[in-house]
């Protein structure tokens, strides 16, 4: 049996160190407390203890996750990486990843279909779907997305206009030929629609 020696609240939010036998014991949500009606002179066994870290360990996980979605939209495997940073154990990330999908606020197509619509006016295609595998998105769905979403013609007149715009006030010469082509290049765009892009430009002056 352990007894719980003090419950000392942190600063000015919900959580709290916990005490047994004069021994840090861990923080604690307020939340977690107050389901049991935890206070100080308390005795349990060993078990109840350990069940009370997993209970504290799963709602903490969980709740930091939902802070992090209500800010912005993440893809299932940025949020794993986001909570496994944050010191969470594996066990109380899947279960809080299960539950955050089960409320619906991650859903990575929907991730994909907004980064594409977010990014598609600075990004090529196939910068895109880097960033989008990166970010753990299945090459199926990213495929599918940049297909229904982005097509050929629209490639090349964003090309364009990004390519007016880098060129503006340069010199179509040698030097700057090279540098826009390495510039698009690593953007993801392909040598043949750079080179129709610098072309076009070039022609204009």
């Amino acid at each position: 049996m352990k007894t719980i020696t003090e419950i000392k609240k942190i600063g000015k939010g919900l959580r709290y160190n916990l005490y047994l036998d004069d021994q840090f014991f861990g923080v604690y949500e307020a939340e977690i407390l107050a389901r049991h009606c935890l206070k100080t002179g308390q005795s349990f066994d060993d078990q109840f203890f350990e069940d009370l870290k997993i209970e504290n360990g799963d709602y903490a996980c969980f709740n930091r996750g939902l802070s992090l979605l209500e800010k912005s939209m993440k893809s299932e495997k940025m949020l794993k990486d986001y909570l496994r940073e944050k010191g969470y154990p594996k066990a109380c990330i899947e279960k809080a990843v299960n539950k955050l999908s089960e409320y619906g606020y991650i859903d990575d197509q929907a991730f994909c279909e907004n980064y594409i619509n977010s990014y598609s006016s600075s990004k090529s295609k196939r910068k895109l779907k880097y960033d989008l595998l990166s970010k753990g998105i299945k090459e199926d769905i990213i495929d599918e997305k940049l297909e229904n979403l982005l097509n050929e013609d629209l490639e090349r007149g964003k090309l364009q206009l990004l390519a007016e715009k880098y060129m503006k006030n340069k010199e179509f010469d040698l030097r700057n030929k090279q540098k826009f082509y390495n510039h698009f290049a690593g953007k993801g765009y392909d040598y043949g629609m750079i080179a129709n892009a610098w072309e076009e430009l070039n022609g204009r002056n």
